[in-house]
């Protein structure tokens, strides 16, 4: 199998991914640190959900970090086999770490949660989105305090609000834009990736999947 970069931090750090292959768009180490870096705070002990999980390197840099537990969510079964090897080789796998081999829409129409920190990375101009993230912010999903991050294409601009989610940062790291959000009467997390002005997205570089 192709790689899928590495683990960055915590105590699966420089362990090497395994990718699925093509059709999947894995979280290239930069876009870890612009992540993860900021949501250390909140990691330790966290109670993770990782969407459209593909390679699963978003959960299990979580997991690494300090996590307490992950939901993996994804369909395909070449990306289900690749995340439990990743599993595997990171030495992550365990009784609170579940791979749910479902579509996003069925499982979050069944889950009960609450869930600290949601990662959504469906494929670039997945129509998706936007109804995953209606789910989360009329649901009982989310923790009290959560942060949910969502990357996308930076031409697909994503709502202020979904239910009551609120957008409180957005980060545009290469082709794709981080946007945070929080439950609205929730405390705000501490602290999540910073905005960007448009003179440091000017110097953003296209990404590699």
């Amino acid at each position: 199998m192709p790689e899928a970069g590495r683990v960055i931090a915590g105590s699966a750090r420089g362990r090497r991914l395994v990718h699925p292959g093509p059709g999947t768009r894995p979280f290239a180490d930069r876009v870890k640190e612009a992540i993860f870096g900021s949501l250390d705070p909140v990691l330790p002990g966290a109670r993770v959900l990782d969407l459209f999980a593909g390679s699963g390197a978003g959960g299990i840099e979580a997991l690494s970090r300090g996590a307490a537990s992950c939901d993996f969510v994804e369909r395909d079964p070449g990306a289900v086999r690749s995340i439990e090897e990743n599993l595997r080789r990171t030495g992550l796998a365990g009784g609170t770490v579940r791979v749910h081999r479902r579509d996003v829409r069925a499982f979050l129409a069944a889950a009960t949660g609450p869930y600290d920190v949601v990662l959504v990375d469906p494929p670039f101009g997945d129509a998706g989105m936007l109804g995953v993230l209606e789910a989360l912010g009329r649901g009982a999903l989310l923790a009290e305090g959560a942060v949910v991050i969502a990357r996308h294409f930076w031409r697909d601009a994503l709502p202020e609000r979904a239910g009551r989610l609120e957008r409180i940062r957005e980060r545009r790291v290469g082709e794709g834009v981080v946007s945070v959000y929080a439950p609205v009467r929730a405390a705000r997390p501490v602290p999540v990736p910073g905005s960007v002005g448009p003179a440091e997205q000017a110097q953003s570089a296209g990404e590699a999947g």
